[in-house]
């Protein structure tokens, strides 16, 4: 049968009712559990562990996974919630925030092991992501503000009324603009580093032999995807909390 390096990558990286194992035979998911369904069950199944099991909460001085897990708790809370939505709102929304970065890094480092699959690379999957976004940036801001002052965010004071008709508009649709890209970012960073390196291993079956320093390559890149990672999981709660801070505080 001739390879096709085409159906190999897209095996690879697309969703799908049948999961892969190294040197078993695949195993045919119900209908109403995708691949990347199953990802997400084991990515949270996998922080409960860790935070509700392996996390030693009592300990005075943190050591080990504790003191790892604490480092990235107290970046996320100072330097990303509290320095976007100030003190007060920084505290209650940190958890939030936290929830977002430890489950995409965790989707995204699954998905960087051959026996798991990407579902940060699946568009739907993000785009769920980026609308939990959405709402926090809609409902928090009236919440917040009320129902006048979240609409009135849209109209910067001094501006002209005829002005206004056309900027208005434009404002609102800037939120679902600001989830798109969150949703479009994250998937397409995640699927086509994979992409990348699937096709560089696969030039190894297609071209043979001397296409063999393209492994090293492959390697290389699979190395520098462990960093995108956890850039992009850092890059999308970054995001987030300043999209939500533009709402909660449209006067900064």
């Amino acid at each position: 049968m001739e390879f096709n390096l085409e159906e190999y990558i897209m095996h690879h990286v697309v969703n799908s009712h049948e999961w892969y194992l190294p040197f078993l035979k695949p195993i045919h998911l119900p209908e109403f559990l995708s691949l990347h369904g199953l990802m997400l069950l084991f990515c949270a199944a996998f922080l409960i562990v860790i935070f509700c099991i392996l996390y030693r909460k009592k300990q005075d001085v943190p050591t080990g996974l504790t003191n790892l897990l604490e480092t990235f708790v107290l970046f996320i809370r100072d330097e990303i919630s509290i320095a976007c939505l100030g003190k007060n709102d920084g505290r209650k929304m940190a958890p939030v925030f936290c929830t977002l970065f430890f489950f995409i890094l965790g989707l995204n480092l699954m998905g960087l092991i051959p026996l798991f699959s990407t579902a940060t690379a699946n568009v739907n999957v993000t785009g769920a992501l980026a609308f939990i976004t959405l709402c926090f940036m809609i409902l928090g801001g009236i919440y917040k503000n009320g129902i006048g002052g979240f609409f009135k965010a849209f109209m910067p004071p001094g501006v002209p009324w005829p002005i206004l008709i056309l900027l208005v508009p434009i404002e609102f649709l800037g939120l679902f603009i600001k989830a798109f890209a969150l949703m479009i970012r994250l998937f397409a960073n995640m699927l086509a580093g994979h992409i990348v390196i699937f096709a560089l291993l696969g030039l190894t079956v297609v071209v043979g032999v001397a296409a063999l320093p393209t492994v090293g390559l492959a390697v290389f890149i699979g190395v520098l995807e462990v960093f995108v990672a956890v850039l992009q999981a850092y890059i999308f709660t970054l995001l987030s909390a300043m999209f939500i801070a533009q709402t909660y505080h449209p006067e900064h």
